[in-house]
């Protein structure tokens, strides 16, 4: 336990100073002024300090809203010592912080017990804040713990929707990716950015229940197979929506809201403008670049620049105008993250072409 010791007479600092040294487990810090003080702030550590009131320059009260200026220092115990009994000196220094006076000449038996004590109450403090502090890291490591067991939920979910059809495993990952690079761009919290990117896979959770006859065919859908494909928005939502996880929450916002329009002419509740969530209106663009820049049974894949031309001339009809900005800001980003997955699609087309004959031989 560090002791700070300001005394401008030498004597008494002296006679401080050996007093502090029988006390158990105390090192005495000894300055001769204030100066010296506050050129050693704020690398000067101590758990008590103990302050004539009375010496040139500053005085103790003057040295101590000084010393309290740095937030180190604002919660350590601090004893004046005073040859003055006038109130109006107490109080100042009570009102400065004081917790605890010493008269001089000071007495080194008051004196032990009095700074004893103050020892005591410092180190209660100390154990008192690092249990805090180990409270805090407990509670920061099982909320890491819950959101990792959260994220494993998802990606086993997204894992099960895309069985059936790889492609739509890579979509949903392009989306998620997609959705918060504009996220970023919109200036949305961090935490918001990234647990958008966790929800954003599920918005076609609700597919699993569509018939392989629907999801599966090679061609344009009928009218009917439309309509019975637009269910999977509120499908997907009803899936997700009682779950406790805040993200399978978010998820389950997403899902139900990505085919909504800026305009009211969306699907499933034909919501329009800010009644429709922003996460969903976040999606809703990334769904829609990735949809038209990919290749489906019912239709070849859109240029990377007619797909942009697209998007932004929707701005206000189909699209949140405030999203579309942020999607254009966001394009260097989304253009890396639709090209990177490209590569790794034709590496993994060229691995699967390599090992073709080795597999013919092993067939025949």
């Amino acid at each position: 336990m560090r002791i700070l010791i300001v005394d401008d007479n030498n004597t008494n600092l002296k006679l401080l100073t050996r007093l502090v040294k029988k006390i158990d487990r105390c090192e005495p810090v000894a300055f001769s002024s204030p100066d010296e003080v506050l050129s050693a702030l704020p690398d000067l550590d101590f758990d008590v300090a103990i302050i004539d009131y009375q010496m040139p320059v500053y005085n103790g009260v003057e040295l101590y809203t000084e010393i309290v200026r740095f937030e180190k220092y604002a919660d350590v115990p601090v004893v004046f010592i005073t040859a003055d009994k006038d109130m109006t000196t107490r109080m100042a220094a009570l009102n400065a912080g004081a917790i605890d006076f010493l008269t001089k000449p000071v007495n080194p038996v008051e004196f032990h017990a009095r700074i004893q004590n103050i020892v005591s109450l410092a180190e209660a403090r100390r154990q008192l804040a690092d249990q805090a502090e180990w409270l805090r890291r407990e509670v920061e490591k099982a909320v890491s713990e819950l959101r990792l067991r959260e994220q494993e939920i998802i990606e086993r979910l997204t894992l099960a929707a895309g069985y059936k059809d790889p492609e739509t495993s890579r979509h949903t990952l392009r989306v998620a990716a997609y959705s918060e690079a504009i996220a970023r761009e919109l200036g949305l919290p961090d935490q918001v950015c990234i647990d958008l990117k966790l929800a954003a896979p599920m918005h076609d959770i609700g597919k699993v229940a569509m018939p392989d006859t629907v999801m599966l065919k090679q061609g344009k859908l009928t009218e009917s197979e439309y309509r019975e494909m637009q269910s999977h928005a509120q499908i997907g939502s009803e899936i997700l929506a009682k779950s406790h996880s805040s993200l399978l929450q978010l998820a389950s916002e997403i899902a139900v809201s990505h085919h909504e329009r800026w305009d009211g002419q969306g699907y499933p509740n034909r919501l329009a403008g800010d009644a429709i969530p922003l996460s969903g209106r976040i999606v809703c663009i990334a769904d829609n670049f990735d949809a038209l820049t990919t290749e489906r049974p019912y239709k070849p894949a859109w240029s990377y620049e007619r797909t942009v031309e697209h998007i932004l001339g929707r701005s206000g009809t189909q699209f949140d105008p405030a999203c579309v900005e942020a999607f254009e800001r966001a394009l260097p980003v989304i253009r890396e993250i639709m090209e990177a997955d490209r590569r790794e699609q034709a590496e993994l087309a060229a691995q699967k072409a390599a090992l073709e004959p080795g597999r013919r031989l092993a067939a025949g």
